[in-house]
């Protein structure tokens, strides 16, 4: 995944920041911490599946515990078809939105391993390994240990999605602790998801 420049706040498919598509019912989520509304971090398109749309804490950053995926710091969703609507957050002094909306480039690389293909990347292109987001699919590279969520429908692990990185700019991208990544995982039969980020 790579940075392919701004982006409307409300653009179909995989994005960072702006706006999330939500069904007609959808609540914006609060922090179990501090009780404030979560910022929205991204959307990720699950092709047939829907969109997988993450949030997390930044009221308090580091004080709510938004790195672990259990902890009720952050939230991730899977949306189906009906997700067309454009939620207005909560007006509050929460930290709802990033300060920029990015669009996405997917390539496929040859090699299974996420940093070489970053590299590769950088090198062929010419352009700044910040302009990397992330990865779909494949296998996460771990900062710490493995933390693969379990399920809570089913007890089983759940499948991994995405990669992120914190974003092409330090002043509008995600804070995933500086410099760390974010990990966003699905469980098809339970149309859960999950969110934590390591540093």
């Amino acid at each position: 995944m790579t940075y392919a420049g701004p982006a409307a706040a409300d653009a179909p498919g995989t994005r960072t920041g702006g706006v999330p598509h939500v069904p007609a019912d959808f609540t914006w989520p609060l922090c179990a911490e501090c009780d404030g509304p979560m910022q929205f971090v991204a959307q990720v398109s699950l092709a047939d599946a829907g969109l997988l749309s993450i949030f997390m804490c930044q009221n308090d950053p580091g004080l709510c515990e938004e790195w672990d995926a259990t902890a009720g710091g952050n939230h991730a969703y899977v949306f189906g078809a009906d997700a067309v609507h454009f939620p207005v957050p909560p007006a509050d002094d929460g930290v709802t939105a990033l300060d920029e909306t990015c669009a996405v480039d997917y390539e496929e690389l040859p090699t299974g391993d996420y940093l070489d293909a970053a590299d590769d990347w950088h090198k062929r292109t010419g352009r700044p390994k910040r302009e990397v987001l992330g990865q779909i699919g494949g296998r996460p590279l771990w900062l710490q240990s493995d933390e693969t969520p379990v399920c809570d429908g089913c007890n089983r692990p759940m499948a991994f999605v995405v990669q992120l990185e914190e974003g092409h700019n330090h002043r509008t991208s995600a804070n995933f602790g500086g410099g760390g990544c974010g990990y966003a995982f699905h469980c098809a039969p339970c149309s859960t998801a999950a969110f934590l980020w390591q540093c």
